[in-house]
């Protein structure tokens, strides 16, 4: 009885791990939605819904995947809309407020570095559902880092102010970067059975690739050292809730509707 036990086990950790991969693509993708109609010009408003839609329909396909490891039937659906802010385990740093330009290109470079590298690890897991999606999404994850790295060099390295409004984005957003390398304890387990990613072992080659491009696009890395942490525990900042109001609102006003 005790290896199917352990085998129960983890496939209980890995559906949370799926959710919480699901997570930071679905929230990072509708924040990302909120360019549409509203970009500076009409070129990045259809390059940003292309790539919010490549997030959401990788959000959608650790969902599924979580709800076929779920012993209560739930659906894609109910992972994404009938989840309270709580629930949600994705990174802060997904869930800030778009803010300006310069504010979502910064983001957008911080994490398109981190999901380049850890994607490629992902690639090896030893579930081969987590690897099959982390395969198909690192080939979008390459277009989307090419396009924040020319707009991080472009804007930094641009006008005086451009230049000064994308410093000011780092600043404020650089403190949220720590909590990408911190591993809880779900996370440690599923490493040690080769099924997640270290994420502390990306920390060096993301800091030597993010510090390349803002030397390039003459922006400096900031010196303070405050960090910011809780999204995996369930801990989030003021905006999750309004974000979440606003995108579960229809399934929520029409019960049984689907994705």
């Amino acid at each position: 009885m005790a290896p199917q036990v352990a085998k129960k086990d983890l496939s209980t950790h890995t559906l949370r791990y799926a959710v919480r991969l699901g997570d930071d693509a679905l929230i990072l993708g509708q924040r990302l939605s909120e360019w549409v109609s509203c970009a500076p010009f009409l070129e990045e408003d259809i390059a940003l819904a292309n790539v919010a839609l490549d997030y959401i329909g990788r959000a959608r396909m650790y969902y599924q995947y979580a709800a076929s490891l779920s012993p209560h039937h739930k659906s894609e659906d109910d992972f994404a809309f009938l989840r309270g802010e709580r629930d949600f385990e994705n990174y802060l740093i997904n869930e800030l407020p778009r803010g300006d330009f310069a504010d979502t290109i910064v983001r957008q470079l911080i994490v398109d570095i981190y999901n380049f590298h850890y994607l490629s690890a992902l690639r090896h897991s030893k579930d081969q559902a987590l690897a099959a999606i982390a395969d198909k999404s690192h080939k979008e994850t390459r277009y989307h880092l090419r396009r924040s790295r020319l707009w991080t060099v472009r804007l930094g390295d641009g006008t005086e102010e451009s230049h000064q409004r994308m410093q000011r984005a780092i600043d404020e957003i650089w403190g949220y970067t720590h909590e990408l390398f911190t591993q809880d304890s779900l996370e440690q387990l599923l490493v040690e059975k080769n099924i997640a990613v270290d994420t502390a072992s990306l920390r060096t080659q993301w800091f030597t690739d993010i510090s390349a491009t803002f030397q390039e696009a003459t922006l400096t890395l900031p010196d303070t050292e405050w960090a910011i942490h809780g999204g995996r525990k369930g801990y989030h900042t003021e905006y999750l809730g309004r974000l979440l109001s606003e995108m579960q609102f229809l399934h929520r006003s029409y019960p049984g509707c689907q994705w």
